[in-house]
This record gives C-alpha cells, structure tokens and sequence, in this order.
C-alpha cells in the first residue's frame, strides 16, 4: 500500500484536489463566449464571477457575469484586502472577490478564473500551482474583426486594444497551456480546455493550490 501522501488520491479510490485554473488572452479573443459555452455544456466547475466597476450591459446579470459595483465600493475592497488579485484597466476596476475561490474550494470544487494577462502574472505569483490556460487569436486581422463585430469600441480603442494584444500574445510563453479559439470554432476551444483539465487530474503528483 502506497503511503506517500502527495501521489494522487485517485490511486487509493479517493478524490483529485480541487483545481484553480486561470484562463487569459487578449482582449476580444472570445474568452467570455469559451466560458459561456462550458457552462452550457455543464462542466463540473466553479466559475468565479469577477467584480468590475464599469457599468452594467444590456442583456448582462449582476453576479452571473459580473459583480457590477461602484467605483467608491471596489476602491473599499481594495482598501479591505478582499481581492485576489485587481487591476484597472481601461480606466474601470476588475477583481476577483476571493471568498468566491475560498468558498469553491472549501467544497471540494476545481475554480476557473477569467482574468487579463497582468492579472494572471500576479495569480502566478500568489498561486504557482495553479494551471494558467492561454486563449489567443488564430491572427490579429481575425481578432480585429471580433472586435468590429461587437460594436463596443470606436476605431481609435479597437487599434489601442490591437496593440495591447500583440504584447499579450508575447507573455503567452509565461503559460502552461495555448488553446487558439478560432471563429465559429467555439466546441473546439471548450473541448481544448476539459482535456486539459482531465489530464491534470490524472496527475501522478497532482497540482495543489494553497490561498
């Protein structure tokens, strides 16, 4: 009978540790639409919400896609040390609440988090266990197309945004993983992502992840 204690569980019938996957990418790569499609597929994840100051979207549910709050309440939260890890980008705040991670993994649940890339470096500091997942474009001519096509930004911030990516895309060496969302292709990248987390699972030392 094996004793060591940091071999997976699995081998003596028991359970996988809980993992905290980071999934990143430039702006517009679709990161938001591969995790709708999860969720529609019923992965056994739990998906944080992020807190974000800006204000809320048509057709957007306050603590479904975001913890909208005011600008005043999240600088509160930053005050408080209530936040894994924030940023301002673009001028609004974006966080992530870390009683949303210390509640997923105080019932056993894998977490996936949507952050930027600053924001996973920062995670990958906190959290060097973690599995930090790349989301990129098949090219930069496609991923300016994503941005036209959803009519959030005027010319000048979709070339701002284009010229943020192209540094992004060169962090993407700072990952473990790189899944291409190319467009109308969303099944695939989704699929990507469960097989990576399987695989992970099947770890003879598996990943932990202390907060």
């Amino acid at each position: 009978m094996i004793e060591d204690s940091t071999i997976n569980p699995i081998l003596q019938g028991g359970l996988p540790p809980p993992l905290l996957v980071v999934i990143s990418g430039p702006s517009g790569v679709g990161k938001d639409s591969v995790l709708m499609r999860m969720r529609e597929l019923e992965f056994p994840f739990h998906f944080v919400v992020t807190a974000n100051s800006r204000p809320q979207r048509p057709g957007e549910i306050d603590g479904f896609d975001y913890h909208f709050v005011s600008p005043a309440r999240f600088e509160e939260m930053i005050r408080d040390d209530e936040l894994l890890e924030w940023a301002n980008v673009y001028g609004q705040y974006k966080g992530i609440p870390k009683f949303e991670v210390r509640k997923a993994f105080a019932s056993g649940r894998d977490v996936v988090l949507r952050i930027n890339v600053d924001g996973a470096a920062t995670v990958k500091r906190i959290a060097p266990e973690a599995i930090f997942i790349f989301i990129a474009p098949a090219s930069l001519d496609e991923l300016r197309h994503r941005l036209e096509v959803r009519r959030t930004e005027n010319s000048d911030e979709i070339a701002r945004r284009l010229a943020v990516a192209r540094d992004e895309i060169a962090q993407a060496r700072l990952f473990d993983y790189l899944v291409i969302n190319h467009e109308s292709r969303l099944d695939e990248a989704a699929g990507q992502i469960r097989a990576i987390i399987a695989a992970e699972k099947q770890r003879v030392f598996p990943r932990r992840v202390t907060l």
